[in-house]
């Protein structure tokens, strides 16, 4: 089963200050052991983004390259994922997801993964598929 990692577990991945930091980092690299690791080429923007605003262009650089030797696969989103994210948002309207999550769920939907390493509440909230199950999160 893949695990499918957020723009908030990246950065607590990036930032050792962050509270959240060695519990992110052991579950990450447990799964990077295993190689099931998959985001979206919208969370690696987003993520580079927030780095670079946190931390600082050296930060964003040192990210970008551990993204691109890294273990885990980044998969782009496609049209008929930016479709269904607008459907997603609309659904959850009260959630004020933004268009990243969106387009996260709508691809998490797309590949069948139910697993997401995110401190996001968001994830904590959606529902999707047919099934209508909420997502695994952790930590």
């Amino acid at each position: 089963m893949r695990l499918f990692v957020d723009t908030s577990a990246f950065y607590a991945l990036t930032d050792e200050s962050d509270a959240e930091h060695a519990r992110v980092l052991a579950i990450y690299e447990a799964r990077a052991a295993v190689g099931d690791l998959v985001t979206t080429d919208y969370v690696l923007v987003e993520s580079c983004l927030l780095v670079r605003a946190r931390l600082g262009r050296a930060a964003a650089r040192r990210f970008w390259r551990g993204m691109r030797l890294g273990p885990v696969e980044i998969v782009g989103v496609t049209a008929e994922d930016l479709e269904r994210a607008w459907t997603i948002d609309a659904k959850f309207a009260d959630q004020h997801f933004g268009l990243v999550d969106s387009t996260s769920f709508a691809l998490m939907e797309r590949l069948g993964i139910e697993q997401a390493l995110s401190l996001d509440a968001h994830f904590r909230v959606v529902r999707i598929g047919r099934s209508g199950r909420a997502l695994a999160v952790t930590p």
